[in-house]
């Protein structure tokens, strides 16, 4: 399981931030946080309010999203959403085509872990395109004491796996995800996003092949 990491340490875990990573969430969180807002008589987010909604929490989403509507009880909001099944949403995430591919190359040579600020919804989420099998520990915001971006979810995977964060790399589209790998001092794979400072940048899962600490992997 142990391959050379940039440092030369060994490389043993890989951990998936989810929302833009795994999957293309954008459409499921607009449709999801819009009929959120609809129900309580108040207009569709704006773009910043989308990209707040991709990278945080349900409940820092909603307290931002709903900032600008102080009449409206936010505990109402939130027992609202709990009575509400997310299944409807699910069939608007888009699992990035190459996914499969890459957790099925590197299942068998490293620990697989996801670090995310969903609640929930990942469980079913995992389920319904048949991924939990291949990840050994999924830590949500609900897990832990504080979210991404403290380090706290990786502390955890860290305790969980006997890993140190030398030996293990984080897969990332996020400021958040990018404060949170620094809080925990874990080179990141900035997936989609030249913009984060990241030790690698790629555009498709398979491209992580071609990083030096997966040059035993790549064909």
């Amino acid at each position: 399981m142990d391959i050379t990491h940039e440092n030369s340490t060994m490389l043993k875990l890989i951990v998936f931030d989810c929302d833009g990573v795994l999957f293309d969430s954008r459409e499921a969180n607009r449709i999801y946080y819009n009929d959120l807002l609809s129900a309580f008589g108040q207009p569709p987010m704006d773009d910043r309010e989308l990209e707040f909604a991709h990278s945080h929490n349900v409940t820092d989403s909603v307290s931002h999203i709903f900032r600008n509507y102080p009449a409206t009880d936010l505990e109402a909001v939130h027992r609202h959403r709990q009575s509400q099944s997310y299944t409807p949403y699910l069939s608007h995430m888009v699992m990035e085509p190459d996914l499969l591919e890459f957790l099925n190359t590197v299942k068998d040579r490293y620990h697989l872990a996801i670090s995310t600020n969903r609640t929930t919804t990942m469980k079913p989420l995992l389920e319904a395109y048949g991924l939990t099998d291949y990840f050994e520990l999924v830590v949500t915001s609900m897990d832990v004491d504080n979210p991404k971006p403290a380090p706290d979810a990786l502390l955890k995977i860290f305790s969980h796996f006997n890993c140190s964060p030398e030996e293990t790399i984080f897969i990332g589209d996020s400021v958040i995800d990018q404060q949170h790998t620094e809080n925990a001092g874990v080179d990141l794979i900035a997936f989609k996003n030249k913009l984060l400072q990241a030790r690698y940048h790629i555009d498709r899962f398979m491209q992580i092949l071609e990083l030096k600490p997966f040059h035993h992997l790549a064909r």
